[in-house]
C-alpha cells in the first residue's frame, strides 16, 4: 500500500505527506496573496494609464476583496460536498482567467470586473487551504505548520510589491503584473496533482445557500458603491443616498432572515455565534480586516504620491511592513506549537497593531522615512501575531464538521471589514485631497501664481490621479502636501476599530489546543492546568 492509499485510509498523514502536500498548498497561497500585493505599488501607473480616478483606484482593490468575500463561505461549504483538491485546482483556474483578462484590460470598467473574477478564485484559494491544512493537522500542531503560512504570507507581500514595482518600471509595463502570478498558478496545479491525497468525505445533507450569498453581496456592494461616490457624484444627504443606503440595508435585512429562517445550510451559520469564542473572534476579524486593509492599502500611493517615490522605491519601503509580519508570524507559531498557549499573542499582537496605526496616523509629506518605517515595522509585528491565530482559536473551537463552515466565516468577515475599509478609507482619502488641492489652487490662483492657461488645465476633476511630472511645480507640490496629509488621517480614523478588535480579544476564554483532527477532548483537568499556566 502507497504513502497517500494509507493516508486516505487511516485518515492520518505523515509529516513527510504533509509537507509535500503543504508545497502545492503554499504555492496556491502565494497566488493569492500574489494578486494583491503585485498591483499594489503599480496602481498609480495603472489608474494614470487608464484615466482613472480615486474611485476607480478604490475599486481596483474593493472587486477583488467584495467577490472574495461573497464567495469564501460558499467555497467553504463546497469543501465538505466534494474534492478540496478539485476545488483547489478550480480556483487557480478561475483566478489565471481573471488575471488574463486584467492583463489585456483597455479600460477602468473591463479592470475591474476582471479583479471580480480574480476575487473569485482567491476566495476559493484563501477558504480551502486554510481548510485543507485544519482536515490534515491537529490544532495543537498546527502552529507548527503555521509559521510557514506566515512566511508564504510574507513572501508574496515583500516580493508583491517589489516585484510589481521593477514590472511597472521596465518595459513591460503595469499589465506585466497580471502575468507574473500565471506560472505559479499552474505549478501549483501540478502539485497539487501529485502531492495532495484526501479522503472525500461528502455530507449528503449539505445544500449551497446561493440566494443568502447574492443577497449578502448584493447589499454590502450597495453599501459600498454609495459610500464611493456619496459627496463627489451626489450628496451625502439627498434622495440617491436614501435609495442606495435604504435599499442596501433591506438587502442585508433580508439576508439575515434568510440566513436563520430560510435556507438549511446557510453561508453564515448563524448558530455557530452562539459560542463565544467564534463570535469574539469574528469580530476581532472584522475590526483587524478594517484597520489592517483599509489603511495599508493606500501606503503605496502615499509613497508613490506624497513622497515622490519610483514603484520600485515604493516596494523597497514595504520591507518593514512584512519583515516584522514574517518575525512574529513565525515566532508565535513555534512558541504556541511548544507551549499549547496562544490568547498572550494574540493579545499582544493586537496591541502592537495599535500603537502602530497609532505612529502611522501622524504622517504628513514631510515625516521622515526611517519613522514611517519603524511604525510599519509595529504594525507588521501586530498583523503577524494576530491574524493566523483569530484563525487558530476558531478551530480549535469549532466541531469539526462545521470546520469548513467555521474556517470560512472568519475569512468572510475579515474580507468583509477589509472592503469597508479599504472603500470608506478610499472615500475619505479623495475628499480629503481633493478638498485640500481645489483650496490650495484657488490660492495660488488668487495670489497670480498660476498662468490663465495652467488654472484652464487644472479645471477637470480634482479627484482624479494626476500625472504629477506634468503638472505646474507649485500644483505639485499642493497634490503630494494634501496626500500625505490625508494618508496619515487614514491611520486615525481606522485607529479605534484596532482598539475594538483588542477589547474582543481581551474576552475571548484560552481553551486547550487540541492534538487531534477530531471533537474536542479536553478534560476537566487539563482545562484546568492550563489556565493555572496561564496565570
Amino acid at each position: 500500500m502507497t504513502q497517500p492509499a494509507a493516508a486516505e485510509q487511516h485518515g492520518q498523514m505523515s509529516h513527510r505527506e504533509i509537507m509535500e502536500a503543504l508545497t502545492g498548498l503554499l504555492l496556491a497561497m502565494f497566488v493569492a496573496m500574489l494578486s494583491s500585493t503585485v498591483v499594489t505599488n503599480a496602481l498609480p501607473a495603472i489608474v494614470t494609464d487608464l484615466h482613472g480616478s480615486q474611485t476607480g483606484y478604490t475599486w481596483v482593490v474593493v472587486a477583488t476583496l467584495l467577490t472574495m468575500t461573497a464567495t469564501t463561505p460558499i467555497w467553504g461549504k463546497l469543501a465538505d460536498l466534494t474534492s478540496k483538491k478539485l476545488l483547489v485546482q478550480a480556483a487557480l483556474v478561475i483566478y489565471s482567467v481573471g488575471s488574463l483578462v486584467a492583463a489585456f484590460a483597455p479600460n477602468m470598467g473591463v479592470l475591474i470586473g476582471a479583479r471580480a473574477i480574480q476575487g473569485l478564485g482567491i476566495g476559493g484559494l484563501t477558504a480551502l487551504v486554510q481548510v485543507v491544512i485544519a482536515s490534515m493537522v491537529s490544532p495543537r500542531e498546527r502552529g507548527r505548520y503555521s509559521g510557514y503560512i506566515g512566511a508564504v504570507f510574507a513572501t508574496a507581500t515583500v516580493s508583491g510589491p517589489l516585484l510589481g514595482g521593477v514590472i511597472v518600471d521596465s518595459p513591460l509595463g503595469w499589465r506585466g503584473c497580471f502575468f507574473v502570478g500565471l506560472p505559479i498558478a499552474v505549478l501549483a496545479f501540478v502539485v497539487l496533482q501529485k502531492t495532495l491525497h484526501l479522503p472525500v468525505l461528502r455530507r449528503d445533507d449539505v445544500s449551497i445557500d446561493y440566494v443568502g450569498a447574492t443577497l449578502i453581496m448584493a447589499g454590502v456592494s450597495v453599501i459600498l458603491v454609495w459610500v464611493s461616490l456619496a459627496g463627489t457624484d451626489f450628496a451625502w444627504l439627498s434622495g440617491t443616498t436614501a435609495l442606495m443606503v435604504g435599499g442596501g440595508l433591506a438587502l442585508v435585512a433580508t439576508a439575515l432572515y434568510v440566513e436563520a429562517r430560510v435556507a438549511s445550510e446557510p453561508v453564515i451559520p448563524l448558530r455557530l455565534f452562539k459560542d463565544r469564542t467564534i463570535a469574539l473572534a469574528t469580530a476581532a476579524s472584522v475590526m483587524i480586516g478594517v484597520a489592517m486593509f483599509g489603511a495599508t492599502v493606500y501606503l503605496g500611493q502615499y509613497f508613490q504620491l506624497a513622497r515622490g517615490m519610483t514603484p520600485t522605491e515604493a516596494g523597497l519601503m514595504s520591507i518593514a511592513m512584512v519583515g516584522g509580519l514574517l518575525v512574529s508570524s513565525t515566532l508565535t507559531g513555534r512558541l504556541i506549537t511548544a507551549t499549547g498557549l496562544w490568547k498572550r499573542y494574540l493579545v499582544g499582537g493586537t496591541v502592537l497593531v495599535i500603537i502602530g496605526l497609532a505612529l502611522l496616523a501622524t504622517i504628513d509629506a514631510e515625516t521622515p522615512l526611517t519613522v514611517v518605517a519603524g511604525s510599519m515595522l509595529v504594525v507588521g509585528l501586530g498583523i503577524g501575531a494576530t491574524m493566523q491565530n483569530l484563525v487558530l482559536a476558531v478551530q480549535n473551537t469549532a466541531h469539526p464538521k462545521d470546520l469548513g463552515a467555521a474556517s470560512s466565516v472568519v475569512a468572510f468577515f475579515r474580507s468583509m471589514g477589509g472592503s469597508i475599509g479599504v472603500s470608506a478609507l478610499g472615500a475619505v482619502l479623495a475628499h480629503q485631497t481633493s478638498a485640500q488641492v481645489k483650496d490650495g489652487i484657488a490660492t495660488l490662483a488668487a495670489d497670480g501664481k498660476l498662468s490663465p492657461e495652467q488654472l484652464s488645465g487644472l479645471e477637470h476633476s480634482t479627484g482624479d490621479i494626476p500625472d504629477l511630472d506634468a503638472l505646474p511645480t507649485q500644483v505639485q507640490a499642493l497634490y503630494e502636501a494634501a496626500m500625505g496629509t490625508a494618508t496619515g488621517h487614514l491611520f486615525l480614523i481606522a485607529l479605534p476599530f484596532a482598539v475594538v478588535a483588542l477589547m474582543c480579544v481581551l474576552f475571548i476564554k484560552e481553551s486547550p489546543l487540541r492534538t487531534n483532527v477530531g471533537p474536542v477532548e479536553a478534560s476537566p483537568q487539563a482545562t484546568g492546568d492550563l489556565e493555572e499556566a496561564s496565570r
